[in-house]
C-alpha cells in the first residue's frame, strides 16, 4: 500500500510539473543566455545570493519545490489565464495570484532593503524561473483548457497536448542541449538588446498573448503535428527563449546591478 501511495505522489508531481512550464532544457537555455548579458555588479550580487550557482542551474528551482507541500501556494504563479476578448488589466484576478502578480512580488522582495538574504535568494530563484515561464506562450493562455493542457493533439503520432508540445516536445525533437541552443543563438548588439528589453513584464506578457492567439488559430484539436509544425513554429519558440534570456538579464541588471 505504501508503495502505491508513493507512486501516486510521484506520478502526480511529474504530471503537474510538466503541466506548467518550459521543460528543463527551455528554462536552462533562458538562464544560460541571461548569464551572457549580466553586468559585473549584478553577476557579483547574484553569485552571493545563489552561493555561486548559475542562472541555468537555478532556473528549474521553482519546479523542483512543487513536490514539497509547503510551497503549494506558489503553483498559480507559474501562469496567467485571460480570455482573448479582454485584457489582464480589466479581467478579474485570481485570489491565489498569477504569473504577473508573482513576478511583482519577487521584484518587490529583491528591491526591498528590509528583505532578509534568504528571502531575497528564494524570490530571485522564483523570478529567474517565472521570466522563463512568461515567454512560453501557453503560460498566458486560456483557463478553459488549462493553458493548452486539455487541448489534445498528436506529436509524431503519439498522443499529447498543446502545452506539452511547446514545453518540451519541440525542444526535445530539436535534439540540442541547453548549452548548444544558447551558444548558437544569434548575436544582438547592445542597442538591439535594449530595444528587446523595453517595457515591463506586463508588456512582455502581451507579446506572448499575441503568439497564443496565433497558435490557437493555426492548431486544431486532435491534429497530427510533426515536421511542418516544427518548420512553422520552432524559430518562434527559439525567439521566445532568446527574448526571455535577454530580458531576464536586463531585469536582473536593473534590480541588482
Amino acid at each position: 500500500m505504501r508503495v502505491l501511495v508513493t507512486l501516486f505522489f510521484i506520478t502526480t508531481f511529474i504530471t503537474n510539473a510538466n503541466a506548467y512550464d518550459w521543460g528543463q532544457t527551455g528554462h536552462r537555455t533562458t538562464g544560460a543566455i541571461a548569464e551572457k548579458y549580466l553586468s559585473r555588479k549584478a553577476r557579483k550580487a547574484i553569485a552571493k545570493l545563489l552561493d555561486g550557482q548559475s542562472l541555468a542551474l537555478t532556473s528549474t528551482y521553482a519546479d523542483e519545490i512543487k513536490s514539497d507541500g509547503k510551497y503549494r501556494s506558489y503553483g498559480p504563479w507559474h501562469y496567467v489565464n485571460v480570455p482573448f476578448d479582454t485584457t489582464y488589466d480589466v479581467h478579474p484576478k485570481s485570489e491565489r495570484g498569477d504569473l504577473i502578480a508573482g513576478i511583482d512580488i519577487c521584484i518587490d522582495k529583491i528591491k526591498s532593503k528590509t528583505t532578509s538574504r534568504e528571502e531575497k535568494a528564494f524570490h530571485l530563484k522564483l523570478l529567474i524561473h517565472f521570466i522563463g515561464d512568461l515567454h512560453q506562450p501557453l503560460h498566458t493562455g486560456l483557463s478553459d483548457d488549462k493553458g493548452g493542457n486539455d487541448f489534445q493533439v498528436q506529436w509524431f503520432n503519439k498522443g499529447t497536448n498543446l502545452h506539452s508540445v511547446w514545453d518540451t516536445k519541440m525542444i526535445d525533437s530539436y535534439g540540442m542541449s541547453y548549452t548548444e541552443i544558447s551558444d548558437n543563438m544569434p548575436a544582438f548588439s547592445k542597442k538591439q538588446r535594449r530595444a528587446m528589453s523595453a517595457g515591463t513584464h506586463r508588456d512582455w506578457m502581451k507579446e506572448s498573448r499575441i503568439l497564443v492567439k496565433d497558435i490557437y488559430q493555426n492548431t486544431k484539436s486532435g491534429e497530427k503535428l510533426s515536421y511542418r509544425y516544427m518548420y512553422d513554429y520552432f524559430e518562434t519558440l527559439k525567439g521566445q527563449l532568446h527574448k526571455g534570456g535577454v530580458r531576464l538579464a536586463s531585469l536582473l541588471n536593473e534590480l541588482l546591478g
